[in-house]
């Protein structure tokens, strides 16, 4: 095969044309310090070679330029430099060279992840598991977490119905919204029961706030 035309691409990339017809677009930094040229030929071998170097080179840019806006875990840095159209096993590639010199460390990612769904979001201990899990973070790490995590569900709800629900709380609609709301965040239904009687008007029922159709059971713990 020969190449027979370099046309610049979006995005770094280069169209490489082989024998007159558009064959892939490769990294630009690749092809320059490559030594195929035009009207030179090239192998299918050297063309895989040459695709794969690209393919490496794109996931490891993209990875750090992902790492320096904020912090990832490996699968999820992984995931995301697959969807940016390089091969999965150059994003498996990248990621585990970022962990190897220390720009990723799931352990350290998933504690201040965990800490900030708690503190921020007041999510409950099991909503937290299943955030971690979707992150791609170990199992026995996400146990050891939410294991060591000093979390009161009955304070983290009184503080988000003080903050976010008590004006809701006078009518039907409202409360059965709230219950809602609070189960999307982990909150067991007794728990919430708990905290609502403190809030709850004297004529409230359980029966006017409880849908069982609203429960929301996240896995992980």
């Amino acid at each position: 095969m020969r190449i027979t035309a370099i046309e610049p691409r979006r995005k770094g990339l280069r169209a490489l044309y082989l024998d007159g017809e558009f064959a892939v677009n490769i990294d630009a930094e690749t092809l320059l310090f490559s030594p195929h040229r035009i009207g030179q030929e090239i192998t299918d071998e050297e063309l895989h070679n040459l695709i794969k170097e690209s393919d490496v080179r794109r996931a490891r840019e993209k990875a750090l330029y992902l790492l320096s806006h904020r912090d990832h875990s490996k699968k999820e840095l992984e995931d995301k430099i697959v969807r940016s159209g390089t091969s999965g096993e150059a994003a498996r590639t990248a990621a585990l060279r970022m962990e190897e010199i220390g720009l990723v460390n799931d352990e350290s990612f998933a504690r201040r992840y965990a800490d900030e769904l708690c503190k921020r979001k007041y999510f409950s201990k099991s909503r937290i598991a299943y955030e971690l899990q979707k992150k791609g973070i170990d199992r026995d790490l996400i146990h050891a977490i939410i294991e060591e995590m000093a979390v009161d569900p009955a304070q983290q709800l009184r503080e988000l119905l003080a903050r976010k629900y008590a004006r809701n709380l006078q009518d039907e609609k409202g409360r059965r919204r709230t219950v809602a709301a609070l189960q999307r965040l982990g909150y067991r239904w007794e728990d919430i029961r708990r905290a609502l009687e403190e809030f709850m008007p004297d004529e409230g029922r359980e029966d006017e706030i409880y849908d069982g159709e609203n429960r929301h059971d996240y896995p992980g713990m």
